[in-house]
């Protein structure tokens, strides 16, 4: 038995860029930062503030909702799974990457300035 689980809550880096895959199923992909406070121990070790981003990846109407209403910089609480997946590059390199396949999100606060969802 394993657990495959991510919660995330951060700002969207990027406004989703959708595609459509067989049977035109939407597929909406945007990068999501999420961060963290530097905090000083109390050993007197200062601990640097670090962001932190994650590739996101949202299917069907999940994918619509992100193309009309998620901009950057606005706030998500995203629910889902880590998938990696690989590819050879066109000089026969191997690469991977790591995304977040979203099962359940929410928007919690528009970007800055931006339009009400």
């Amino acid at each position: 038995m394993g657990v495959n689980k991510v919660i995330l809550l951060g700002n969207v880096g990027s406004d989703p860029k959708v595609r459509y895959v067989a049977e035109k199923q939407p597929v909406a992909s945007f990068s999501l930062a999420t961060h963290e406070r530097a905090i000083t121990r109390k050993d007197g070790t200062q601990v640097p503030e670090r962001t932190e981003w994650h590739n996101i990846v949202m299917w069907g109407r999940d994918a619509e909702t992100a193309e009309r209403y998620v901009r950057k910089g606005m706030q998500l609480y995203i629910e889902g799974h880590l998938r990696t997946r690989m590819w050879e590059d066109r000089n026969k390199v191997q690469r991977y990457v790591t995304e977040i396949y979203v099962d359940n999100f929410e928007m919690l606060k528009r970007a800055e300035g931006g339009e009400q969802a």
